[in-house]
């Protein structure tokens, strides 16, 4: 008996060497990633997509301040034009390429063409999106599959043309902005929310098969933010009612997050060589709360569901976020999303039905 407890003993001893032996070693760890050194992007190359407003326009003005060589893509003309122009002011090299990013051979003509120009291509950032409000009642299969075609799909096909290069250097860097939706299923976003958990899975286990090869992931998941893309939202169900709620919330200081401290956020992050980024503190409490008590979360998100606009006879018809506008819409109280939208390229060739 005695001989059985010393043993005993003796393995607890070495249990409680190696936990602390590992227990260091993961500490030693964590210090040098957090205080490592900043990586510069100076003449980096860096291609954003859905760079001509939004998000991905702000994200190009920060890497060219930060000395990057941009190209930026969109599928409207007109908008990477006057996105072009407005760069331009920043004296930086800035390449604008016409692409529809759910054609997979144009995805990879994009790659081509920045590599061509550039030498290759360093950074890739994945910010093309489409967002559909409404009740899931009034989405039809095609909502969902033109949404996960952009957000999902588009992301895929630009990361398999660029790969190839990347991993022939053995560096390399990809930016995939996923959403709070990617974390938490949001209530009237379902189609939205789809394709932002399929990115978010795809980005999360990418990173964990690519980090051996030198190539860094990060996946972003910004939650509300005011770029002042709700007017170029669609639209479904009481369309005035849902672009009322969904543009109060983007636009109110205390729930939504200025576009240029988040792309601030995610230069900084990829510089860190990060692998996620939770942007604001409600996203971070969202995102915890949902891993921690998932039977809850449900109950309130479900409790919020009650609340919101039903669908209605004829609510399968897309609007546009500015041809649903209201005198509140337009209001004070939506003061900096309006001054957004116009900062950030979000109203060229928009026009409304009255």
């Amino acid at each position: 008996m005695n001989r059985t407890l010393a043993r005993g003993q003796q393995w607890l001893r070495g249990w409680s060497l190696e936990a602390f032996v590992a227990g260091a070693a993961v500490g030693a760890w964590a210090l040098r990633h957090r205080y490592r050194t900043l990586r510069d992007i100076a003449g980096q190359v860096v291609l954003i997509t859905g760079g001509s407003r939004g998000l991905g326009f702000v994200l190009a003005q920060e890497c060219a301040r930060q000395g990057a060589r941009v190209a930026i893509c969109a599928r409207d003309a007109a908008e990477l034009a006057a996105a072009q122009e407005r760069l331009a002011a920043l004296e930086k090299e800035v390449l604008v390429i016409p692409c529809d990013i759910t054609d997979r051979a144009q995805a990879a003509e994009v790659v081509r063409r920045v590599t061509d120009v550039y030498g290759r291509i360093d950074i890739l950032i994945n910010n093309a999106g489409v967002i559909t409000v409404g009740p899931v009642l009034a989405q039809s299969i095609a909502d969902f599959e033109r949404v996960l075609a952009t957000n999902f799909w588009g992301a895929l096909y630009l990361i398999d043309a660029v790969l190839p290069q990347m991993l022939a250097r053995h560096q390399g860097t990809i930016v995939n902005i996923t959403s709070i939706g990617g974390k938490v299923s949001v209530p009237h976003l379902l189609p939205y929310t789809a394709a932002k958990f399929a990115l978010t899975g795809y980005s999360e286990g990418l990173h964990a098969e690519l980090a051996r090869e030198g190539i860094q992931v990060l996946t972003v998941a910004p939650g509300l933010m005011r770029t002042g893309s709700q007017v170029n939202t669609q639209i479904k169900g009481q369309h005035r009612a849902e672009y009322t709620l969904f543009t109060l919330l983007d636009s109110l200081p205390g729930m939504s997050m200025n576009a240029r401290e988040a792309a601030w956020q995610i230069v900084e992050a990829l510089r860190l060589g990060r692998t996620e980024l939770l942007l604001s503190m409600q996203t971070k409490v969202a995102a915890r709360f949902m891993g921690l008590f998932p039977n809850i979360t449900t109950w309130l998100l479900t409790a919020v569901n009650s609340v919101l606009p039903r669908n209605v006879p004829g609510g399968d018809e897309i609007w546009r976020g500015a041809d649903c506008e209201t005198p509140l819409t337009r209001s004070f109280l939506t003061a900096l999303s309006q001054h957004a939208a116009q900062e950030n390229n979000e109203l060229v060739g928009l026009d409304t039905r009255e």
